[in-house]
């Protein structure tokens, strides 16, 4: 029975049935079977297209399974459960209905079989995101939802442009793979750019995911970004340009990471960093590289999600993220800085955790499909997470200078959410089989070869030689409390600056002119009045006689006038 049941649909339900139910432990309970449900129907579902339904002469395939929407389905599935348990002392209505929808939404769009029904996810995502943003309820958090909403839905707007022109020219709304040949598949290749936050479109993801509350952070970093992986892996596997762009998101972001203060602006910007691993996997587009995208988008979801959750643990019981005023936590959160190193050393792919195992299919793939500069890139970035992720957010957080703060231990079930995500990091990165059998492709890989594992921790031990290296001299760029710039100040700043200055401009040009314009018939009304008006020397002058001979003639002329035309 649940076959013909869209796996979104129970979300949805869920959603409307927690809004008929009181506050307490019942919602809670829900808000954790509903998840539990949806992967054991997930992985259950046999293969093939399972639901479809008419739409003003559209065939919508609203469940198309096969192994790649499957591993991306059931990895979300079990981060809404991670997340709704993390957040289990939420009793605000508004983000347990929006954790619902979005989740729903993002597992919807992962079944769409074509782009109208991708169309309708893609937007309910955007829509039930952004109140898990206002949700925290201050003049920031609105101004900042208000971007993200914008952002969010001109990247649908964009689709379901591209969406019509595709159906112009093909006659088929089918969501398969594309090339970039025409003006439609650009404009969906685009709208799917922006979601991943591409370079130059990716300010919305710095700018939005720290000012989110903080077990909203932790169910934004699942979704919407791994959504667009998984679209541009269905659209656009073996497209080129995917490895040049994503070789550039593993770089930029290191160098903000490493100045910023912001422990979650740290992550957002280490999320883009690993984004762009899974990018050149899908501009690569062999089976082996796509294996290698959705292995690391599994495992990514995993252990950033145990990043944020340590970061938003620290915010609840702290009231500060900011590296500057944090420190010597360990001694009083020694649990949450434990979760907090298993997932640094995911992050960082050390042997025997989860990033080791999938990170290592990428590289492995750029290097045999002779993309050297390619993946020199890699391992260059690959060490910049180990200093900005792997080290900078535990050893300020809990290692560095004592803070003189001595919070509490964060709540059990927070601990048990961090928990069983970190239990998760180290089993994949164990036993990798599991995972390796859920994959789109047969995987014919073994990382835990000398080779792979030698070259990883000299790279790691040399990454971390440098960081102490960079502190001892204090070379390392100092946490203080400051703003730093990105790319989004153009358009946040400059450009509002700007067409206000050209604004003013224009408005000072257009009153001086209308100005002007005004003076000079006012002045020729007065002369004309003078002349021409009741006590003017024309009216004077000239006798009733001579008026009616000159209405008479007017007239005249008139009438030929009338008569030649």
């Amino acid at each position: 029975m649940l076959d013909a049941l869209p796996t979104a649909f129970l979300f949805f339900a869920a959603a409307i049935l927690l809004l008929a139910m009181p506050q307490g432990r019942l919602r809670g309970v829900l808000l954790l079977v509903v998840p539990l449900i949806a992967g054991w129907q997930v992985w259950s579902l046999p293969f093939g297209e399972l639901v479809q339904v008419g739409f003003f002469g559209f065939e919508l395939e609203l469940m198309r399974v096969d192994k790649l929407s499957r591993v991306f389905g059931l990895i979300f599935t079990l981060a809404a459960f991670l997340g709704n348990l993390y957040a289990w002392h939420v009793r605000d209505t508004v983000q347990q209905v929006a954790a619902l929808l979005y989740a729903g939404s993002a597992i919807g769009a992962v079944f769409a079989g074509d782009l109208i029904t991708l169309f309708f996810y893609w937007e309910g995502t955007a829509i039930a995101s952004v109140f898990l943003i206002w949700a925290r309820r201050t003049e920031g958090a609105y101004h900042t939802g208000m971007r993200y909403l914008i952002i969010q839905i001109g990247s649908g707007v964009i689709l379901l442009a591209g969406t019509a022109l595709f159906y112009r020219e093909t006659g088929s709304i089918e969501f398969g793979q594309m090339t970039l040949g025409s003006l439609a598949t650009w404009l969906i290749f685009l709208s799917f750019g922006i979601k991943c936050a591409f370079p130059l479109l990716h300010n919305w993801l710095q700018d939005s995911y720290p000012a989110a509350t903080v077990t909203g952070t932790v169910i934004l970093s699942a979704f919407t970004t791994k959504l667009a992986v998984y679209a541009l892996a269905r659209g656009f596997a073996g497209t080129e340009i995917l490895i040049y762009i994503g070789a550039i998101m593993t770089l930029f972001p290191i160098f903000f990471a490493e100045i910023e203060n912001d422990l979650r602006r740290v992550l957002a910007y280490s999320l883009n960093n690993q984004l762009g691993f899974m990018v050149v996997g899908i501009g690569i587009g062999t089976e082996m590289a796509l294996n290698g995208t959705a292995s690391h988008a599994f495992a990514h979801i995993l252990y950033k999600a145990l990043l944020f959750m340590s970061v938003g643990a620290v915010l609840f019981r702290t009231g500060t993220s900011k590296a500057s005023e944090l420190g010597g936590l360990y001694r009083t959160m020694p649990r949450t800085a434990m979760f907090c190193l298993v997932g640094a050393a995911s992050i960082s792919a050390f042997p025997l955790f989860s990033g080791f195992v999938t990170k290592s299919l990428i590289l492995d793939q750029t290097a045999s499909q002779h993309y050297p500069i390619i993946w020199a890139i890699l391992v260059f970035a690959s060490a910049g997470v180990l200093s900005h992720s792997g080290i900078k957010i535990p050893f300020f957080t809990f290692f560095a200078h004592d803070s003189g703060l001595r919070p509490r231990e964060a709540p059990m079930h927070m601990q048990l959410a961090m928990g069983i995500t970190a239990a998760l990091c180290i089993m994949i990165g164990v036993y990798p089989d599991p995972l390796y059998a859920l994959l789109p492709y047969e995987v014919d890989f073994h990382p835990y070869t000398t080779g792979h594992v030698v070259t990883q921790l000299q790279l790691l031990l040399f990454a971390l030689l440098a960081f102490a290296v960079l502190m001892r001299t204090g070379i390392h760029p100092p946490e203080i409390r400051a703003i730093n710039l990105d790319t989004d100040w153009t358009y946040r700043r400059l450009m509002p600056r700007m067409l206000s200055a050209v604004s003013k401009g224009v408005a000072a040009v257009w009153t001086g002119s209308a100005t002007l314009i005004l003076s000079g018939i006012s002045g020729l009304v007065r002369r004309l009045y003078r002349s021409h008006g009741p006590e003017g020397r024309m009216a004077q002058v000239w006798p009733t006689g001579s008026m009616v001979l000159w209405i008479a003639v007017l007239l005249g002329v008139t009438l030929v006038v009338n008569f030649l035309s």
